[in-house]
């Protein structure tokens, strides 16, 4: 009897006879959205925190924006090795190819 589900089997089959190249990236949305809210979270949490009087942590803050920056750069870097292009990560960023890769194209 076919009650209309096929656990997925017809799902990967069909995904079997795509080529890589010519299908979308994707990524683990669900659990890097929540870790990115997490991420902002903590950072709202700590300017709070040194909006209310901490004034030695605000060094902190500044550190963690120069450390936000390298994150971003190791991240593009990442991109960039696994295939994705210029276009792609100005699409993901909201700028030029260009802009892109005039901010994180480094000396590469």
């Amino acid at each position: 009897m076919n009650t209309g589900h096929n656990n997925g089997a017809d799902h990967n089959n069909a995904h079997a006879n795509v080529k890589p190249g010519l299908t979308a990236k994707r990524r683990s949305s669900v659990e890097n959205d929540a870790y990115a809210a997490f991420v902002r979270r903590v950072l709202k949490a700590f300017s709070r925190r040194i909006a209310a009087g901490d004034i030695d942590a605000l060094t902190d803050l500044i550190n963690l924006a120069a450390d936000l920056e390298v994150a971003l750069q190791q991240a593009v870097s990442g991109l960039r090795d696994q295939g994705y292009s210029w276009t792609d990560i100005g699409n993901a960023t909201g700028v030029t190819r260009q802009a892109a890769h005039q901010r994180w194209a480094g000396d590469a």
